[in-house]
């Protein structure tokens, strides 16, 4: 590797790469905000910064007075920067006086749980300081910046850590980006091999979609249980069956995800009761909305998978509790439905287990920081995790996942033996936590080949579509404690979940009607409803658009 200062030689690296080295830069900050011992007694006065294979040192001196004069100071880094287009110096500028730690407590948080360790881990490949192979320099100056100020930014970082010197690699964080587009240019192509279905109904074909709640003065009963393995009660809703509805086999419980709230699935549970299901949402202490603002309080670190026991432990005390009489719920056959980790709970609770090899799989995509598929952080966890045997309910009849997940602890097949029942899976074309293309339709090829399993796709749809929250009424977004923008809970969430739910009532009127010997196939489904298309899936259509 050649090392030079030249002018020359950076004036040739900058033209070749001042758009890499925007991103890059970018992309280093955004992994920094997921990350504090006294005040180091010498910092870094030299960074390296490793383009093309040619290392460039920079004094981090003159970039500060650079940086913090808005890039009026003149020196001869500020010659350099100005063979950058205007666009990319203004970036850098930003880039560098931007907070990257925008809450102490929150930050300090995020730094003690698992994912965030994974994540500095690979922070210590991009930023190199000194033979710190396990980015604990990184994490520790971080703690010391937050220890005397409420922010930090990428600059006070560089400052601040103790060392030698600090290399900050762009070619790996531009390999990094390079596999990162890949994972969205295959998502890309998801969407434009759905769109080149014809279309096989319109919104006139479908019974009212619209995401007004007939019947909205409908309210559950608000119920607890006294479970052992908890302190306090195990609170749930409980939506009966309207007086005068249909009488059904089926009731339902529906556990929400991380940071969810029985209050998110009010929406389902009215619809399916006056559709005369009876339903039942679960609450999840330790892994709810509280815990999330514990969160951003900075008062416990993030929930994860080591939250799936008591979760488990919740349902089994819920479903033993209902068989001894102790609360009554009409219906014979019971369906296990969930959003996120809550599909994910109703998949280990049929007794799947995660397939052989899942510590070789997760060192592999690891490797690549998945930030287009954020759920592998947590199936990745499972590692370290162990899960209480489970043994599918006798009465299980059918499971429902809202942007489920699962692709890397059950390959294609691997639950082909498993799994005894069928499954209906949902996703949305803009979902980067739980992407449909591995997720969705990769875990239905997991699944045994059940003619009336299937996988329905609404383009425009994330992974907070199913969601409901304060306020979305009024404006179309709604208020939250995660203050979500459209990028993350997609275009027109009412609609979204107006469609869902029609969706999930037929597939529940498809499975009582449907015997044991003869089930009906899931029939394919291609509707196009002003900016949102859906799209019913068989096995084979998911096959199809998994292989391409």
């Amino acid at each position: 590797m050649r090392e030079t200062g030249s002018t020359s030689g950076l004036v040739l690296a900058l033209r070749r790469r001042s758009t890499g080295l925007r991103i890059a830069a970018g992309c280093v900050c955004s992994l920094l905000f997921l990350g504090v011992s006294p005040r180091p007694l010498w910092a870094a006065s030299q960074l390296e910064v490793q383009i093309d294979g040619t290392v460039i040192p920079f004094s981090i001196g003159d970039l500060a007075l650079w940086a913090r004069s808005d890039g009026r100071h003149r020196s001869e880094l500020s010659t350099w920067f100005s063979l950058l287009a205007p666009d990319s110096r203004a970036g850098v500028l930003e880039l560098l006086q931007a907070p990257v730690v925008l809450d102490r407590s929150m930050a300090r948080q995020l730094m003690n749980s698992w994912a965030g360790r994974q994540l500095f881990d690979q922070v210590a490949d991009l930023v190199r300081v000194d033979n710190d192979k396990e980015g604990v320099i990184v994490r520790q100056t971080i703690n010391d910046l937050l220890s005397r100020q409420q922010q930090v930014s990428s600059l006070d970082l560089l400052e601040a850590l103790p060392a030698d010197s600090v290399r900050l690699d762009l070619d790996l964080l531009l390999e990094l980006a390079s596999s990162w587009r890949m994972q969205l240019e295959r998502q890309q192509n998801l969407v434009r091999s759905l769109d080149r279905f014809p279309v096989t109904a319109s919104a006139a074909d479908r019974a009212a979609v619209s995401p007004q709640d007939s019947g909205s003065l409908l309210e559950p009963h608000l119920m607890s249980l006294a479970v052992s393995h908890r302190e306090e009660p195990l609170g749930f809703q409980l939506w009966l069956p309207v007086e005068g509805s249909p009488k059904r086999e089926q009731w339902m419980v529906l556990m929400p995800g991380l940071g969810g709230s029985p209050d998110h699935f009010r929406w389902l549970g009215r619809g399916l009761s006056r559709r005369g299901w009876a339903v039942l949402v679960l609450e999840h202490p330790g892994s709810d909305d509280v815990a999330v603002q514990a969160l951003l309080e900075g008062r416990l670190p993030p929930p994860g998978v080591e939250v799936l026991p008591a979760r488990l432990k919740d349902l089994d005390a819920l479903l033993k509790a209902r068989d001894q009489g102790v609360f009554q719920v009409p219906g014979q056959r019971l369906v296990l439905a969930g959003h996120s980790l809550g599909a994910f709970s109703a998949l280990l609770s049929t007794g799947a287990r995660p397939a052989p090899g899942l510590a070789r799989r997760c060192s592999s995509v690891l490797g690549d920081l998945p930030l287009s598929n954020l759920s592998r952080l947590l199936q990745c966890q499972l590692v370290d995790v162990s899960l209480p045997k489970q043994v599918a309910p006798n009465a299980l009849s059918a499971v429902i996942g809202f942007n489920s997940f699962g692709s890397l602890l059950w390959p294609a097949g691997s639950l082909s033996k498993t799994v005894k029942v069928p499954v209906l899976f949902t996703g949305g074309t803009l979902d980067l936590i739980t992407p449909p293309l591995s997720e969705q339709l990769g875990l239905l090829l997991a699944m045994p080949a059940d003619p009336s399993s299937r996988v329905v796709l609404v383009e425009g749809a994330s992974h907070f579509s199913p969601v409901r929250v304060e306020g979305q009424r009024q404006g179309g977004r709604g208020e939250d404690l995660f203050q979500l923008g459209e990028e993350l809970v997609g275009v027109q969430p009412l609609q979204v979940q107006a469609l869902l739910e029609q969706e999930v009532v037929q597939f529940l009127v498809e499975q009582e009607q449907s015997k044991a010997e003869h089930q009906t196939p899931a029939k394919t489904l291609h509707l196009k409803l002003g900016e949102l298309h859906l799209h019913r899936l068989d096995r084979d259509a998911a096959q199809a658009l998994v292989a391409q």
